[in-house]
């Protein structure tokens, strides 16, 4: 038997997708490519390993073995990697995050270089909704949590990165003001939200609440994305986190309409427990993080 790890490698994430289509755009091959490390792999084994049926594609029992140790294999050849790399001196493992998803705006570029100084770290990102990211942390599923809202909890440490403001915007089609307007000018709006539980939606229903407004509530929306595009559609306003509209801003597609009061200005912060045992990657991230993140800022958001 003489198999080599990039058939695993196809194998495995034929197993997982069940499509060797979709296996082969997630590891960056052409479909034939993909095909061509199936069938030399298979050609190793008796039995078959795949069965096509109606188009569909199965993994046959003894296949599904084959797949558990392939998975095996491929575990102790990254753990052979990461002795390799710890052997030199570089920082090797894992670091968990999730983040709410206007987070996906900000968090990549606290970790870029970072992970560029350390190979041999892996990232794993979750970008979800406010409710999972607080389940996750607190289910110690995860390193950091990335969040503008935080929980109310005294066993969450933080640091702040950055400062999160919110504005009033609207699509193409939205009245050019020169003055800020009073908060009351809001209640004749038809306003798009974010979904319930939302950090977003939370800060924007408590400055909406401070000031006396019942504003028509035109749609619920569960992304800031999917806000965004039906603001830019015309279908009604919102109040938005700046850091996930600058291009829509500076294309024209999103005006910002002035109103005293604004913008709502919150941070963002990450966030783990106090109790965490941290191995050595995030510890070095924290440590990074703290040192570096003015800069960080300086370099990516000083526009704002």
């Amino acid at each position: 038997m003489n198999y080599t790890l990039r058939q695993l490698r196809v194998y495995t994430k034929i197993c997982d997708l069940k499509s060797i289509t979709k296996a082969a755009e997630s590891l960056h091959l052409t479909q034939p490519a993909a095909s061509i490390q199936l069938r030399n792999f298979q050609e190793q084994f008796d039995l078959p390993l795949t069965e096509i049926i109606g188009r569909r594609l199965f993994v046959t029992s003894f296949g599904e073995e084959i797949y558990k140790a392939s998975m095996r294999i491929l575990g102790e050849a990254k753990k052979m990697e990461q002795s390799a790399l710890a052997y030199g001196g570089q920082l090797v493992g894992k670091i968990k995050i999730s983040t709410v998803s206007t987070g996906k705006y900000v968090m990549p570029y606290f970790l870029t270089d970072f992970l560029a100084k350390h190979p041999g770290v892996e990232l794993s990102m979750d970008v979800t909704n406010k409710q999972s990211v607080i389940r996750s942390i607190e289910e110690n599923e995860v390193d950091f949590s990335l969040l503008s809202v935080l929980p109310s909890s005294a066993l969450i440490n933080k640091v702040e990165l950055m400062e999160n403001k919110l504005y009033l915007v609207g699509g193409r089609g939205a009245e050019k003001l020169k003055t800020a307007k009073p908060p009351s000018y809001i209640a004749d709006l038809p306003l798009i939200y974010r979904e319930d539980g939302s950090g977003t939606r939370q800060t924007m229903e408590r400055f909406l609440e401070e000031n006396g407004i019942r504003p028509v509530k035109k749609l619920e929306l569960t992304s800031n994305e999917a806000v965004k595009q039906a603001v830019v559609a015309g279908l009604g306003y919102s109040i938005m986190p700046l850091i996930g509209i600058r291009n829509e801003l500076d294309r024209g597609d999103l005006t910002i309409i002035p109103i005293k009061g604004m913008p709502i200005a919150s941070s963002w912060n990450l966030i783990w427990l106090k109790e965490k045992q941290f191995l050595p990657p995030a510890v070095r991230y924290l440590a990074y993080l703290k040192s570096e993140k003015t800069a960080i800022i300086q370099k990516h958001f000083s526009g704002f």
